[in-house]
């Protein structure tokens, strides 16, 4: 039960294909090497440009004023959360301190 089962693993299946020979090339000295022949230039895109009309243009910003109203929102409340975080561990310090303070009095 505590014992792990390990799967077996499965055997080749198929015909197993002997490895290529390779047999040396001769290599002549003195034969001069040919040059590349010259490459044609790429041919240019025929993709259109874009063309920004009023109504894209007012939907661009229309998104970018979303965007970082959802961005100043979100940044606004994190600051909030570490303020209150802050502020009740200052309260929790100054009770525990007059505790510890009173405490200290008594004796």
């Amino acid at each position: 039960m505590f014992r792990p089962k390990l799967p077996t693993m499965p055997q080749p299946t198929g015909t197993v294909t002997p490895p290529a020979v390779i047999e040396p090339t001769i290599i002549t000295p003195g034969t001069p090497a040919m040059s590349p022949a010259p490459v044609a230039p790429a041919p240019v895109p025929t993709r259109p440009t874009v063309q920004l009309t009023p109504g894209t243009a007012l939907a661009l910003v229309g998104g970018g004023t979303a965007v970082v109203l959802v961005v100043g929102a979100v940044l606004v409340s994190m600051l909030l959360a570490v303020a209150i975080t802050a502020v009740s561990v200052a309260v929790c310090a100054v009770v525990l301190r007059s505790l510890l303070a009173s405490d200290a009095k008594r004796r």
